[in-house]
């Protein structure tokens, strides 16, 4: 049987199908206003209102610039300024990558009526400059229609190059009375204009940074909306307490990083126009002092302009150093070998000729901290007649010298190291007679046979004892009137033995330019020149560090003259907490016993209290109980004036002392060096001895004063800040001339 529809239900389901197509027709008809007001609005937004949301975004490009801070101070080991920030008020230029030429010369312009600005330092190009803007029009005729075309024709010239030679001829035939012509007004906009123009995109150029005064840094303040670029803001400037010349120098704000070290300190985010230390203690810690630079953000708009500035970073001065050196013992010290060299440069005629330095190196044996590092250079002024003596302090590290009979207890240690020799030992002091060669003797024994142990060698610095000694090096014995033949093994034997004491080798000084001195070759005669120190040349500064392994034991200790880095104060009035603390640094030690370093101690300490020590005149009467060794050298000084190139090497003296004190506590190791004393010929006494003996009298005598004070201080948790042992300001104009 056949089953009949039910038409009801068939209505109700097409219904519903009906309602579904309706509902999707509304809804996709939504969803095509809806895309269709989206376009509209895109478009909109694009077309109508496009430029002006892309300069709203150009309104707020950021655009990082660098600005420079204080350099970290110096001070001394009683936390005394040498080195000092004196700030300044300044008035500086930041141009935009987008800046022309126009736009700089028309505010050079009105910052000229604002400021006062010498005309100092204007070249010939800044006047030609000048004058093509000012004159463009017989700038057009001064080179004719045909020479350009000539020019332009060369196929050999790029249009770089088209446009130089164009240039370069026009400026030639700039009129020179027209550039002479100038108004001091137009020479005040040159000098400003040239300020702005040598800086850096970017970068703030000083333009007026010395004797701003309150009224024109008020002027320009009043007007810094209308002159794109310009700032008022505090500078600093350079300022130390001391001559001493190892501080070093600062390169000035007109300067920036020298040309030789440019890629250097770009390589490591400096800034064209930052300032950089320049030399020795300014250079070697210039990441410690150059310190966080400020950074702030300029806001553009489209064209360039700077509308605004952030500050995204406030930065911090460099970190403060603080020096091994008392400030007050390194004056006094200066004044006594200044004074010294002057006298004996003036009172020994002739025979100082060629006197014209001298050295003085104090340094803790224990520590290696340099305590003071005295160096004096005299030099006739060409303008009055009269010598004036000159800080040449890092002479004690940058020059050499035969140094003398200093190096004999180096000799005797290596003389025991090599098995040549045992403490104790007697030789016999006598003239050494070498086939074909002039006798060699001591001092005191021309003539005679004398026997002497090794104390008594160091004690009358027998020349002798210290031949045979090498001879024994070379594994050879002394017989009169034979030929030598010592081979280069002897002489390597030798100078390893000095190098281990710190002769011939880096001291590891933190400052730059160290020198070793000159090694000479293996001449078989010249061994016995080296044992007593008339060969190889050393510095003052490797003598003080040689005699410092000897009176602490056997230990090469690195010489210092930062002892400490510190944060910057934040009140000025208490020093910064210590970033760093620098310990000693034993870089060797001597492969001598310690009987055998102690067996030259005693010999060192006759040398000033023995019934024949050759330094006992000078301190056999010193409150102190120390120990020494005087030299004297025989040397060349090279005289280019003297004509015939055969005799310029002229025979000379250098004088010598190095010693320590206390003699059973040593705190104080020291050396003296005086080059070219005198003539050989007219050489009559080492006075050397003397003078070394009133510069430690001094050291003593400042330490016994501030003894008690000292005490104090060092109760205290944070060392003050103290003003500088002298009224004395240097600027950093005169230390870069």
């Amino acid at each position: 049987m056949r089953k009949i529809p039910n038409k009801r239900a068939q209505s109700v389901k097409a219904k519903q199908r009906a309602n579904i197509t309706f509902r999707m027709n509304i809804l996709f008809f939504s969803i095509f206003l809806l895309f269709t007001l989206l376009i509209l609005r895109l478009g909109y937004l694009q077309i109508v209102k496009g430029e002006d949301y892309t300069r709203a975004i150009e309104r707020t490009e950021e655009v990082p610039v660098n600005t420079s801070v204080p350099r970290g101070r110096i001070f001394d080991s009683q936390g005394r300024i040498m080195v000092d920030n004196e700030p300044q008020l300044a008035i500086t230029y930041t141009k935009m990558q987008t800046t022309k030429s126009e736009e700089m010369f028309e505010i050079a312009k009105e910052l000229s009526l604002l400021i006062e600005k010498k005309a100092d330092g204007i070249t010939k190009s800044d006047l030609q400059d000048f004058w093509l803007r000012k004159y463009p029009k017989e700038a057009l005729k001064l080179v004719s229609e045909e020479e350009r075309n000539k020019i332009e024709k060369n196929e050999e010239l790029e249009e770089k190059e088209i446009n130089a030679e164009i240039n370069r001829l026009t400026r030639s035939r700039i009129p020179e009375e027209q550039l002479e012509a100038f108004t001091p007004e137009e020479l005040e906009i040159i000098a400003i204009y040239r300020e702005m123009a040598s800086g850096y995109a970017l970068s703030p150029q000083i333009i007026k940074g010395e004797d701003v005064t309150d009224e024109e840094f008020a002027r320009v303040s009043e007007r810094l909306g209308d002159l794109n670029g310009v700032n008022t803001t505090t500078d600093w400037r350079r300022v130390k307490t001391s001559s001493l010349a190892i501080l070093g120098t600062a390169s000035l704000p007109k300067e920036g990083i020298p040309k030789d070290r440019l890629d250097y300190y770009l390589s490591r985010d400096y800034s064209r126009n930052d300032r950089v230390g320049k030399s020795y203690i300014e250079q070697q810690y210039e990441d410690v002092l150059q310190g966080q630079k400020s950074v702030v953000k300029n806001i553009t708009d489209g064209k360039g302009r700077v509308i605004d500035i952030k500050t995204v970073y406030d930065g911090e001065p460099g970190k403060d150093l603080v020096l091994s050196m008392d400030s007050e013992v390194q004056l006094a010290q200066e004044e006594i070998l200044g004074q010294k060299l002057l006298e004996l440069k003036t009172g020994n005629g002739a025979s100082a000729k060629y006197l014209d330095r001298a050295f003085f190196i104090m340094m803790d044996p224990n520590t290696g901290e340099v305590l003071s590092m005295v160096g004096k250079r005299v030099e006739k002024n060409a303008k009055t007649g009269k010598y004036e003596i000159k800080d040449y302090a890092f002479g004690s590290f940058t020059t050499a010298y035969e140094v003398g009979s200093t190096v004999k207890p180096g000799t005797l240690l290596t003389g025991y190291r090599e098995n040549v020799i045992s403490p104790g030992d007697v030789l016999v002091d006598e003239p050494i007679r070498i086939k074909d060669s002039a006798p060699k003797s001591s001092v005191f024994n021309r003539s005679g046979r004398i026997p002497l142990n090794d104390l008594e060698a160091i004690e009358r610095s027998s020349n002798v004892y210290m031949f045979k000694t090498a001879y024994g090096l070379a594994g050879r014995t002394y017989k009169e009137n034979q030929s030598i033949s010592f081979g280069p093994e002897a002489f390597q034997k030798m100078r390893n033995g000095y190098a281990q004491l710190g002769l011939g080798v880096p001291t590891g000084i933190d400052l730059p330019g160290e020198v070793t001195g000159v090694i000479g070759g293996v001449e078989d005669g010249k061994l016995l020149d080296l044992s007593i120190g008339q060969y190889d040349t050393y510095t003052p500064l490797q003598l003080a560090q040689f005699v410092s392994t000897i009176a602490n034991g056997g230990k090469r200790i690195q010489p210092r003259v930062v002892k400490e880095i510190r944060e910057p104060s934040a009140d000025g009035v208490k020093m910064g907490k210590v970033v760093k603390e620098f310990q000693p640094n034993v870089l060797n030690t001597v492969d001598n016993s310690q009987e055998e370093i102690n067996r030259m101690r005693q010999g060192m300490q006759r040398v000033y209290s023995g019934a024949k020590g050759t330094a006992r005149s000078a301190f056999g009467t010193a409150p102190f109980n120390g120990a020494g060794k005087t030299g004297t050298a025989q040397s060349f000084f090279y005289d280019a004036t003297i004509k015939n190139p055969k005799e310029r090497n002229i025979r000379t003296v250098n004088l010598t002392h190095i010693g320590f004190a206390p003699y059973d506590n040593p705190e104080i190791a020291y050396a003296l060096v005086i080059p070219h004393a005198s003539l050989e010929s007219s050489y009559k006494t080492n006075v050397s001895t003397g003078i070394a003996r009133q510069l430690v009298d001094k050291y003593f005598e400042i330490q016994l004063k501030n003894g008690a004070l000292k005490d104090s201080e060092e109760a205290m948790p944070i060392p003050t800040i103290k003003p500088a042992f002298t009224n004395e300001k240097i600027d950093e104009e005169e230390t870069n001339n």
